[in-house]
């Protein structure tokens, strides 16, 4: 082993996790290591059998335990939730000194399983990987994929289907469920505890509750904005879905726009449009306030906690607002501010909107300033880019701000269920190619160039499925 386990999580009190052990599987194999993720946590290859991937061999350190918590679903409150098919192994140190999480998700029934079967199929396992791993390529905070395995047994979902498990690589677990839990339980002792913890972990700048909180909104903040400017789409913002280090987690039916529109929902489960693109923002900041909420108990004066959360809160607006502004200013090639620049951004993607332009391609052709195929409502382009093209004589290098705010290729929905439907007849080739090709979006390799193709009519994927 060239790594150690130091398992900080484990070692709190046994009402914050079950002692669960994966659950061995018939006949592993490896689907994909990650390796430049294994250079970066120090890990030698040679341990990372399909074994190993799979949780038949624990390596020497781990200390196996499912994360409980709680959470809001779709806005209905869930007291105990967890864990349901994941098994946190522990934690390495990378050889810079960071701290990361190694867990397996679909490693078998936990406590808190609520009569699923804990498993995962090869679909969400294949898409979890391309998904997170191309996020991490677009400079988005992330949970990574450090391999997948495929564990020699079927799922038995709408049929059954080739049996996986990925291998999650995160700064924690811990999410705006987590402290939801011990608050609802009154568990004011455990509530302090993971305050200290998740501080200790994450911010160890702060010295108080709502300097924590702070940090977690400026780093939603940052994290949506970013969602927003490459056109992704979380689809479940439940409050056990966010993650208080600011990393996208849990890609269940998650998706990139082909079509912009800002109302557009891809998750089949959500009926109401509840998360649609356009409300990740608020819903950002709604589960924000669960947050803030879940730390009142630990305030004796309720009425000057509560006037605090909300004065913490409420810069979420203007926070989000800079934000967005500057990742959609990038996108435009400007790289420094004027007035009118809102005005010039909300101006293209209502533009974008009524002619269902392809949200990747129509910022990709920005750099040779002319978006007219895909802006194509009669006159929508051609009464928008004077102003823009006025806008860039202002500006030094607008061509290299562009290029490193507008990715090239991103996964799309029609790439990435191809590649499952050739998984499932046991051809790997094209999820391989798609996790090499992911990971150059800015400049990608000219056999790849058909990847950056919007979906044709009857390639379209309008919905996504979370696999549980």
């Amino acid at each position: 082993m060239t790594v150690t386990f130091d398992n900080s999580y484990a070692r709190l009190p046994d009402r914050f996790y079950a002692r669960q052990a994966p659950t061995p599987v018939a006949a592993p194999s490896t689907l994909i290591v990650n390796k430049s993720l294994v250079r970066e946590l120090g890990f030698d290859p040679v341990d990372l059998t399909a074994e190993v991937l799979t949780g038949n061999m624990l390596l020497p350190g781990t200390d196996p335990i499912a994360q409980v918590y709680a959470g809001h679903q779709f806005g209905g409150w869930v007291p105990r939730l967890g864990d349901g098919r994941a098994c946190l192994l522990g934690e390495v140190i990378d050889p810079g000194g960071a701290r990361h999480d190694i867990q397996l998700k679909g490693a078998g029934v936990t406590p808190f399983s609520r009569r699923g079967d804990g498993r995962a199929w090869l679909g969400p396992v294949m898409r979890e990987y391309l998904v997170s791993e191309a996020m991490h390529a677009l400079g988005l905070p992330t949970t990574r994929a450090l391999g997948a395995a495929l564990t020699g047994e079927r799922v038995q979902r709408e049929r059954g289907y080739p049996g996986a498990i990925l291998t999650r690589v995160a700064a924690s677990h811990i999410r705006v469920g987590t402290f939801q839990y011990f608050a609802g339980q009154n568990d004011v002792e455990g509530l302090r505890l993971l305050l200290d913890h998740a501080i200790q972990r994450h911010y160890p700048e702060v010295k108080t509750p709502f300097e924590f909180l702070d940090h977690v909104v400026r780093a939603q903040v940052e994290l949506i904005a970013g969602w927003m400017s490459v056109g992704f789409l979380h689809g479940v913002m439940n409050t056990d879905n966010m993650a208080i280090s600011g990393e996208t987690i849990d890609y269940g039916p998650c998706a990139f726009l082909d079509a912009y529109h800002p109302r557009t929902v891809f998750s089949s489960i959500d009926q109401t449009g509840r998360y649609a693109f356009a409300a990740q923002p608020d819903m950002g900041m709604w589960n924000l306030a669960q947050l803030a909420t879940s730390l009142l108990p630990l305030f004796p004066d309720q009425d000057a906690a509560v006037a605090e959360a909300g004065e913490v809160l409420n810069q979420f607006p203007d926070l989000f607002h800079e934000a967005w502004t500057a990742r959609f200013r990038a996108k435009l090639g400007l790289s420094r501010s004027e007035d009118g620049d809102v005005e010039l951004i909300s101006g293209l993607l209502s533009r974008m909107a009524s002619s269902q332009a392809d949200f990747t391609l129509t910022f990709s052709a920005l750099k040779n300033r002319d978006a007219s195929h895909e802006v194509s409502d009669e006159g929508a382009w051609d009464s928008w880019a004077p102003d823009w093209q006025a806008r860039l004589t202002r500006e030094e290098d607008p061509d290299a701000t562009m290029a490193r705010a507008n990715p090239v290729i991103i996964p799309r929905n029609h790439q990435i269920e191809a590649a499952i439907q050739a998984g499932i007849e046991g051809n790997y080739a094209p999820f391989h190619r798609l996790a090499e090709a992911f990971t150059h979006p800015f400049s990608p390799q000219k056999e790849d160039m058909d990847l950056t193709h919007a979906p044709t009519p009857d390639q379209r994927i309008l919905r996504t499925f979370c696999g549980t």
